[in-house]
């Protein structure tokens, strides 16, 4: 594996730290520290602005902007994009020093620091401004977003004089001036806006898709106990207040902003304010933080970095979603960049899903309502491909395909296999038959329809498959019969008549006749997957092993990532995959093959693997775990649990690798904790890295929370429940109850 670490941030399993100011670092370190609550994020840009180079990102989940693109009129290729749009700055500040406006790119500073805390997600950032004149000004910025109320968000600046003693103006601001980054423009028509001493407001719509948002502030300003007086002033797209205070040294001002961000009119959005403070929205997301730790935590003994990796991970993932509203989804990278523009892709049901299944059920259900919201719109994608049912989009925020290269969004069917897998592990997992018949049947239906009519037949007629297709390996196009397409498309139609066949009426409902599902049988029983018998390896698509060879290890790291790099057609040319392709569904269906089709499969595809994909690294180390690879497992686990924290992709900067971090909690549940959920017993066959004391986990069942407490020589599994629950470990049957089970771990998974 050619990649490295960039090592930055101070190691703390319950924070993250950064302890100087490095300018080239700043954008990276935008992306680490940003706050969402799934319905608003922004990125950890500072609050002063400045001339660091930024990305001065605030997003809100379901603010969109459209635009056209061209296509050169052929059908089916995609004419319009959709992407997350960069909404109002509520926490833009000015601060000024006798004259001197503060910029950390061009001030002196001392003693910076800047934390998140993990526990609260109370982001800090302090340092001394030593002004022109040589006096020092001691600053603090706190930001907070409610994770319970998310509509509301609080802002605290506290400026304290060292050796000061002069005039400081603080200017606080909502400003829907933004330029966004990608398209190097400004999407919002300002419909109002007011500010008054003790409170702002402005509101806007996008040009395009005529969304409205609405961002009202309460400001105060306090000095020695005594409140200061503030003067309001509008712009063209900004609404805001001036403070002028006289400071001492040893005195200081404290200015809080309290902030209602709605995507309609609330007319007494000032008293819902009057009953927020920064204490209260602290003490509410402490407790909120408290249960979520208590449900998802995840332990490790022995190793600092992993801990604050796993945990920065679960935290991100909370951050980003966890089901506060059906229907929402998760972009690529969340709501912390506008990196793929916001979008939302086929990880969602086969990286993201486990988690919320075993940490979050209800966000899990909500995840896939937003497929089911979206059906019509994948039926009209369907129609455009000249197929029937439906086609699901391979990147999207409305349900709309918003990618225009053809060569994804035409070829790629994983994701709508991958809302058929959703849905197959969303039953097993839950038992939620009103789902299937309310939701998911008339899902699975239309995207068999859809793959009956997009895949074809052999010269001979005798095998069916998928032809001018591209798989999760995105380094491969227009290849015929890629393994993974086809395993995942006979895959959905034999669930689909399962489903059809287990719940009466349902046939019938969708209008589904006796020759259809016969035509689905005939088909998925006829599907071609690529395998060599003698050497137990399919074959990633029709022809793969004979393409031209890549040491992937002699790429220089300077020509990382190879899209920035390597001309787009060279990509193609070799036998290099960007991602796991074949492992993908040898993960996702792991008791369908033998441990030495595993192992034939890994040992083949894995040194060809460059992991230009933050999806890579946690699929190679479940399976090397598996394999009892173990220093690979470590290796890869690292990879992944840090990938944003290290900077490993050299592309941090743009935005965290949200789907990525959902994996890396897979990472160790179904890698080092061996759990399987495919088949009809949940599994566990638990190992531990060699430099680790010991580990922990907890996974939600129908009769309640597994906890998996795994030791040198031992794994403990206990139930928090007064129910009892049959799970396999190590192949042997155990029921679990509330009473510790303790099995020696096997000497072959020592």
């Amino acid at each position: 594996m050619a990649k490295k670490a960039d090592r930055y941030f101070e190691v703390n399993p319950w924070k993250i730290v950064e302890t100087h100011f490095d300018p080239a670092y700043a954008k990276v370190a935008e992306s680490i520290f940003a706050l969402g609550n799934e319905y608003m994020g922004v990125r950890g840009y500072f609050d002063e602005g400045g001339t660091t180079k930024s990305l001065t990102g605030s997003y809100f989940n379901g603010i969109y902007e459209r635009e056209n693109l061209g296509s050169g009129g052929y059908k089916g290729v995609v004419n319009d994009t959709e992407f997350m749009v960069n909404a109002v700055n509520w926490l833009a500040v000015k601060v000024i020093a006798d004259g001197e406006t503060l910029d950390l790119a061009k001030c002196k500073i001392e003693d910076y620091r800047r934390s998140l805390d993990l526990k609260t997600g109370l982001l800090k950032r302090e340092f001394i401004w030593v002004t022109g004149k040589n006096v020092r000004i001691r600053l603090r910025f706190e930001r907070l977003l409610a994770m319970e109320h998310t509509t509301e968000a609080v802002q605290k600046i506290t400026a304290e004089s060292v050796d000061f003693d002069g005039e400081l103006q603080i200017n606080l601001e909502s400003d829907f001036g933004m330029i966004h980054q990608m398209h190097q423009k400004n999407y919002w028509d300002v419909q109002e806006k007011k500010a008054e001493s003790t409170y702002t407001y402005i509101a806007a719509k996008t040009i395009h898709t005529d969304i409205y948002l609405f961002s009202g502030s309460v400001v105060c300003g306090e000095s020695n106990g005594k409140v200061l007086e503030a003067a309001g002033y509008v712009e063209e797209k900004k609404a805001g207040v001036t403070y002028q205070v006289s400071l001492k040294p040893g005195k200081q001002a404290v200015f809080i902003k309290k902030t209602w961000n709605g995507m309609e009119d609330m007319p007494d959005w000032r008293e819902q304010l009057s009953h927020v403070s920064y204490e209260s929205i602290l003490a509410e997301n402490e407790e909120w933080w408290s249960e979520v730790w208590k449900k998802s935590d995840i332990e490790i003994y022995g190793d600092e970095e992993n801990q604050q990796g796993i945990r920065y991970c679960i935290f991100q993932m909370m951050q980003t979603y966890h089901g506060a509203k059906a229907g929402n989804n998760i972009g690529a990278k969340g709501l912390t960049g506008e990196a793929y523009n916001g979008n939302a892709f086929w990880d969602t049901e086969t990286y993201c899903l486990p988690f919320f299944l075993f940490n979050n059920r209800k966000a899990a259900k909500n995840l896939l309502l937003f497929r089911y919201q979206t059906l019509g719109e994948a039926q009209k994608r369907a129609e455009a491909l000249d197929c029937k049912g439906a086609f699901y989009p391979i990147a999207t925020i409305s349900g709309r395909e918003c990618c225009n290269l053809w060569q994804h969004a035409s070829l790629q069917l994983q994701a709508s296999t991958g809302v058929a897998y959703g849905i197959w592990i969303y039953e097993k997992v839950t038992k939620d038959r009103e789902f299937i018949e309310q939701y998911g049947a008339e899902m699975l239906v239309e995207i068999s329809r859809m793959l009956a009519t997009r895949g074809d037949w052999s010269a001979d007629g005798t095998k069916y498959g998928y032809y001018c297709v591209m798989g999760p390996d995105e380094f491969q196009m227009m290849v015929n019969h890629n393994c993974y397409t086809n395993f995942m498309g006979k895959f959905t139609f034999v669930y689909t008549l399962r489903v059809l066949n287990e719940h009466e009426g349902l046939a019938e409902k969708f209008h589904v006749t006796k020759e259809e599902q016969e035509d689905w049988k005939k088909k998925a029983e006829a599907m071609l997957l690529p395998y060599d018998e003698n050497r137990q390896i399919f074959e990633q698509h029709d022809g793969f092993f004979k393409l031209p060879h890549v040491d992937v290890d002699a790429i220089p790291m300077e020509e990382f990532p190879l899209y920035h790099h390597w001309s787009y057609d060279r990509i193609y040319r070799n036998d290099m995959i960007k991602q796991p392709d074949v492992l993908m569904f040898m993960l996702l269906f792991n008791h369908a093959f033998t441990k030495e089709q595993l192992l034939a499969n890994y040992e083949f595809y894995e040194p060809k693997c460059i992991h230009e994909s933050s999806l890579s690294p946690s699929v190679h180390s479940i399976l090397a775990a598996q394999l009892k690879k173990k220093k690979e497992a470590f290796d890869f686990f690292g990879f992944a649990t840090r990938m944003d924290l290290d900077n490993y992709n050299r592309n941090t900067e743009e935005g965290l690798h949200t789907t990525s971090i959902a994996a890396a909690w897979m990472n160790i549940v179904y890698g080092f904790g061996g759990m399987r959920s495919d088949d009809e017993i949940l599994a566990f066959s638990p190992t531990i890295p060699i430099c680790w004391n010991g580990y922990r986990f907890r996974v939600e069942t129908d009769n309640g929370t597994i906890i998996v407490n795994v030791k040198t020589d031992r794994v403990e599994m206990t139930l928090e429940s007064d129910r009892e629950c049959e799970v396999l470990v190590y192949g042997e049957k155990y029921i679990l109850s509330s009473k510790r089970t303790e099995i020696a771990i096997p000497e072959e998974w020592r």
